[in-house]
């Protein structure tokens, strides 16, 4: 997906607060948080996207820690969904 599809999607359906559904090119599904760090204009321009996934949610939804998330290329996205 370009980046313009993933912000489209962030702005219209995302709110943020609950995981989506992931799925990418060439690795598993997975459902994650998508997260506006200090970075994420720098990022985002580059396609790339902060994202906490998995069992890290619930941690990340309690200490705000942006230590969590891992960092994935819009390019490998295939799908979102809520």
């Amino acid at each position: 997906m370009t980046n313009e599809q993933i912000q489209h999607f962030l702005e219209a359906q995302y709110s943020g607060e609950s995981p989506v559904k992931i799925s990418f090119k060439t690795r598993p599904n997975l459902e994650g948080l998508f997260i506006k760090a200090s970075d994420f204009n720098y990022l985002k321009s580059k396609n790339l996207w902060r994202i906490v996934v998995g069992a890290k949610i619930q941690m990340y939804s309690e200490s705000k820690d942006e230590s969590l998330a891992r960092i994935f290329n819009g390019t490998e996205i295939t799908r979102l969904s809520v």
